[in-house]
């Protein structure tokens, strides 16, 4: 199979037929073989009959409908699990993407060689104040983080090698920094292409402000768990290797003194507590590292959801 289309959805019933005419459209006009994977995050209008609809009419769509809302992520991460196509590409279902970017997007995966392409929404049609501003100082932090060159990390439109979605796994808020996590996986050909951006013909936003604060603190968690979620104890060890030694050193300071001089007394100085306090620290973080390293970082159940129904899909 050519593609897989996955597209994540909470309450979009008024888009859903003419984003599937589209797409249907796109795909005999390139001859390509393909699926189209919609999973409704707990949708609470219309939007399952719709897809069901869709279906009865056109079996190269499948549905996923989780029983209450779990986010962006959880969405995109059960799609994954599922897709059979050689290139999966993901897209929101509010219109605001264009699938005639899908056939280039797939040339690049195909013909150049990328492990991932990213959309980048140059021209937008979003509230300035609200979303773009915030959004460009997003994006500049990522770069600079993540040391990953694209404009628009969050871009709902976006290609994937099957092997990319089927190595990488996203939970939490991490749907923003799939292209980080690939790169820690290990698929470091990450291109960009700029796409349309089309103004929101029906319904509303489904993000607010949260959504930064959020993702910086998300950005975090990835970067720690990137760099050292196999050798925890490098974090934790190097700083507590410096607390202890910071503890040691005053503590052997503070003995020469006693030795040096016989009035010399040790216990009320402020040293002696910083020495004390640095090496019971610099301990605890030893600990900390070792018990990491027995620890694995996939708790039991993370990504589990309650799936109320599904079709198309065994």
């Amino acid at each position: 199979m050519d593609l897989s289309i996955v597209i994540p959805l909470l309450n979009e019933e008024e888009s859903l037929p003419e984003l599937t005419e589209w797409i249907e459209r796109v795909m005999r006009d390139n001859n390509f073989s393909y699926e189209i994977l919609f999973v409704d995050d707990g949708s609470t209008d219309d939007s399952w009959e719709v897809i069901q609809k869709l279906r009865a009419q056109n079996s190269n769509i499948k549905g996923i409908k989780f029983q209450r809302n779990y986010g962006k992520s959880a969405a995109l991460n059960e799609a994954f699990r599922v897709a059979e196509g050689d290139v999966v590409i993901t897209m929101d279902a509010d219109l605001q993407d264009s699938p005639d970017e899908i056939p280039e997007l797939r040339r690049m995966i195909v013909e150049d060689g990328y492990d991932l392409v990213s959309g980048w929404k140059k021209k937008r049609y979003d509230n300035t104040l609200t979303k773009n501003i915030p959004s460009k100082f997003f994006n500049a932090v990522t770069r600079r983080v993540s040391k990953i060159k694209l404009h628009d990390f969050n871009c709902g439109l976006k290609a994937y090698k099957k092997k990319v979605v089927k190595s990488i796994e996203v939970y939490g808020e991490m749907h923003r920094y799939i292209p980080v996590i690939a790169k820690w996986a290990g698929f470091r050909r990450i291109g960009e292409k700029v796409v349309e951006h089309r103004k929101r013909k029906y319904g509303v936003t489904k993000f607010g402000w949260d959504r930064f604060v959020n993702g910086f603190l998300d950005l975090m968690s990835i970067t720690f768990v990137g760099k050292f979620s196999k050798r925890p104890m490098h974090f934790f060890g190097l700083i507590g290797l410096v607390f202890f030694l910071v503890g040691f050193i005053t503590s052997l300071i503070l003995i020469i003194s006693k030795i040096s001089f016989a009035d010399y007394t040790v216990t009320n100085r402020p040293a002696f507590y910083i020495a004390l306090t640095s090496i019971i620290i610099g301990v605890q973080l030893f600990l900390a590292g070792f018990l990491s390293e027995l620890i694995s970082r996939n708790a039991p159940g993370r990504n589990s959801y309650l799936i109320e129904e599904k079709i198309g899909l065994h």
